[in-house]
């Protein structure tokens, strides 16, 4: 690129465009690009990874899918009235809020291969008409229900689409996505990277460095029970036993793999409206010490989990974005730093999956 070329713009396509992590990545993006914020909870942004080739949060432009109309300005008017964005937030960044929302395209609940073929469609118009470089897939919508029936659920249809129009993509939920069976073969054919599951931001965050902790002294965990209480529409979705299910898979694997068998007790997901976007997250771990002494270990967790995923989003776009430029394929396992129920071989404890991560890093700027 010459001295007079401008740097290539990078698209973010987001499933649930118009849902709360995404208006919040979305505005939060525009802050920082503008200066209003610090870039406070993005890994991205610290030195490890100044030298990595990353696309500048400056150069990402925003597009997607989804079902719901709100518009994204009059969404993050709502989420600054919740406390979840900064007072005055919404009308400073009021035009960037609406160039994505312009870009957002009617989503799908279920469907075929056709239907796959219009979400690619909406992806590739999206980067032609941008000039872009590229477009890395993010799905960020509520978590569905356990695959299950013929066809593929909405999230397939989506990871298909992303694998259509040639795209990066990661999983940000619990849902199917490119881990349907029928879409395996097809990712492992495309040369294209891809990462997820489920966005590791509060609850399975803490238990990713409680469950090695126990493990390392020797402590022998006996029950390990939880209990969250959340709103919005991941609380509403989550209302589903079977979406329930789904979720609590990932958080049952973290302590499965870290402590090497599954210990008693369950997680216990409650919907409660009026929390919105604010989530409260207990455990409750009995365990057992030297000479069988019994022992007990409770932790809660207060957050908003589109404030804890929205700079994780913006993370995995400009990391896979770099991926994508420098043409690696399949799962990255390097980046289960991020996830709860991470794709391919990686380590466990959350100290571990940052030494991965970093390391990740360096690759990516010893490519250039």
């Amino acid at each position: 690129m010459s001295a007079f070329d401008s740097p290539p713009r990078v698209g973010v396509w987001m499933i649930g465009a118009r849902g709360s992590v995404a208006t919040t990545a979305v505005a939060g993006c525009a802050a920082l690009t503008a200066g209003l914020r610090p870039a406070t909870g993005m890994l991205t942004e610290t030195p490890p990874f100044a030298h990595s080739g990353l696309p500048a949060l400056s150069l990402l432009e925003f597009g997607g899918h989804d079902i719901a109309e709100c518009p994204l300005p009059k969404r993050a008017e709502a989420l600054a009235g919740a406390g979840v964005l900064p007072h005055g937030l919404p009308d400073a960044v009021r035009a960037e809020l609406a160039a994505a929302d312009r870009e957002i395209r009617p989503g799908a609940r279920e469907g075929g291969w056709p239907e796959a073929d219009r979400l690619a469609d909406d992806i590739q118009d999206f980067a032609q008409r941008r000039g872009l470089a590229r477009v890395v897939v993010v799905n960020v919508a509520s978590t569905e229900p356990v695959a299950g029936g013929p066809g593929l659920p909405a999230s397939s249809l989506y990871a298909a689409a992303a694998l259509r129009a040639g795209c990066p993509y990661v999983n940000f939920t619990p849902s199917a996505g490119m881990q349907h069976p029928e879409l395996v073969p097809q990712a492992e054919e495309s040369g294209l990277p891809h990462a997820g599951r489920d966005g590791k931001t509060g609850q399975t965050l803490l238990r990713a460095v409680l469950a090695p902790m126990f493990a390392q002294r020797a402590l022998e965990v006996r029950a390990w029970s939880g209990t969250n209480l959340l709103g919005g529409g991941d609380g509403a979705s989550l209302a589903d036993p079977a979406a329930a299910a789904a979720k609590n898979a990932g958080k049952a694997r973290v302590l499965a793999d870290a402590l090497g068998t599954v210990p008693e007790g369950e997680t216990h997901i409650d919907d409660v409206p009026a929390l919105g976007d604010w989530k409260t997250a207990w455990d409750h771990i009995a365990f057992e010490g030297f000479l069988g002494a019994r022992m007990v270990l409770q932790t809660t967790w207060q957050g908003c989990d589109s404030a804890l995923a929205a700079p994780l989003v913006l993370d995995l776009a400009r990391l896979m974005a770099r991926a994508g430029e420098l043409g690696l394929s399949g799962p990255v396992a390097e980046l289960g730093f991020y996830f709860k129920d991470p794709v391919g071989e990686g380590p466990v404890a959350l100290g571990e999956q940052y030494a991965r991560l970093l390391e990740f890093a360096r690759r990516l700027g010893r490519t250039r």
